[in-house]
């Protein structure tokens, strides 16, 4: 009698804890960015969170500046999967420095990278187009979609940050004075299927991009070295700014991608803040789930089933094996 009433209290001492945790964690929102490796990241965080951890974990849309805005002065979302942080480094350290957010970990081990790109069959046929002196010598092969008597650079979309650190560096490269113009795509996918469509006619293609991406894996492309080394206290201090008064040329450093959460968050739920610290993905890894996801047009929610399924070694090193065994079980039900 005495094992039962102390099992029946074991079992209860044991509810309670979970249920404890679970309301600790309470309510987690995840911002849900615009480009397909967050948007998978940031699914795969949210079926964690809630079946591993028993957190109400929900998405919510994002964007760079908006998002990291909003958690620095708002608190809200409480979680940023994939923040290419250099983006607005100083607002996030003194975000930091306030108490208002942290660090998480990297989301990359690798970092992220960023340049001006052509297409490989470019170099082939002329190596000097690896090198900002070769395009600028060669603007003309770069037609501009509406003007004859200019050049076409593709940009990042508005809206993004990445529009603000290329349109430093097309000024500070001088490339208006051999007449190219900046082209907005639109969108993120109106950036990718230029250089989709450049491939597949074999047309030239000038601009920026960035990896890990399914575009980079799927399409040869050479970076553009711009002979300036990288000067990166002037990358973060000016070309990231968008009142940089006299850029000056420098190479993209290797991007810190960071997840970043509210210190609110961090405190209320440690045992989700560890599972953060620890998840963490390699490019190439990464640009194997981005191109899977694109062969089979699948959203981030789908993704998560294939990830989850096919790369445990994985994710299960992220947590402790009682949470991995919730996690299993809610994959095997999906």
């Amino acid at each position: 009698m005495r094992k039962t009433f102390a099992t029946t209290l074991f079992l209860a001492s044991t509810s309670l804890s979970t249920f404890a945790n679970a309301s600790e964690c309470g309510t987690v929102t995840i911002a849900d960015m615009s480009w397909n490796s967050a948007t998978i990241i940031a699914n795969i965080d949210r079926f964690i969170l809630e079946h591993g951890f028993g957190c109400d974990a929900e998405l919510v849309p994002g964007d760079t500046m908006a998002t990291g805005t909003a958690m620095i002065e708002k608190g809200q979302p409480d979680i940023a999967p994939e923040f290419w942080s250099n983006a607005m480094k100083s607002a996030l350290d003194k975000g930091v420095e306030e108490g208002r957010i942290r660090y998480a970990g990297a989301t990359l081990t690798d970092g992220g990278e960023e340049g001006f790109w052509v297409p490989a069959y470019m170099v082939e046929k002329d190596p000097s187009l690896a090198t900002i002196a070769g395009i600028k010598a060669n603007a003309k092969l770069f037609k501009h979609p509406e003007d004859p008597e200019k050049s076409a650079f593709m940009i990042c979309p508005s809206g993004w940050n990445c529009q603000i650190t290329t349109t430093n560096l097309y000024q500070a490269l001088n490339l208006a004075d051999d007449g190219f113009d900046l082209i907005d795509p639109g969108s993120g996918a109106g950036l990718s299927g230029s250089i989709a469509k450049a491939y597949e006619r074999k047309e030239a293609w000038f601009g920026y991009y960035w990896a890990p991406t399914a575009v980079l894996g799927k399409y040869n492309m050479v970076k553009v070295d711009f002979g300036s080394g990288i000067d990166e206290k002037h990358f973060k201090e000016c070309i990231t700014q968008d009142d940089c008064l006299d850029p000056k040329p420098t190479m993209f450093p290797p991007s810190a991608v960071d997840t970043v959460v509210t210190e609110k968050f961090a405190a209320r739920a440690p045992e989700a803040l560890a599972y953060l610290n620890a998840r963490a993905f390699k490019n190439a890894q990464m640009n194997e789930l981005l191109a899977w996801m694109e062969d089979e047009q699948a959203d981030g929610e789908y993704s998560v089933e294939h990830f989850l399924t096919n790369y445990e070694d994985t994710w299960s090193q992220w947590v402790d094996s009682a949470t991995a065994k919730k996690i299993k079980k809610a994959v095997s039900e999906l």
